[in-house]
């Protein structure tokens, strides 16, 4: 026997916003999806992320496997 009204209702165009600005239009359970990070600000993505040596670990992965 199968249970009936068991999955919640769908949303074809549920309304992303991040930072009160609209990003985008996607399918949801929620009809309005409020996200704090996407790939528009997100720094990967955008080119600011830095890589931070912190103690040394890049030279002693260096010395460790005898490398330049």
């Amino acid at each position: 026997m199968a249970k009936k009204n068991i999955h919640p209702k769908w949303y074809n165009e549920s309304q992303v916003f991040c930072d009160g600005k609209h990003i985008m239009t996607v399918g949801s359970t929620q009809n309005t999806l409020n996200i704090d990070i996407w790939s528009g600000n997100h720094p990967f993505f955008t080119g600011s992320q830095r890589i931070i040596d912190t103690e040394g670990r890049v030279e002693k992965f260096m010395k460790k496997y005898k490398l330049k």
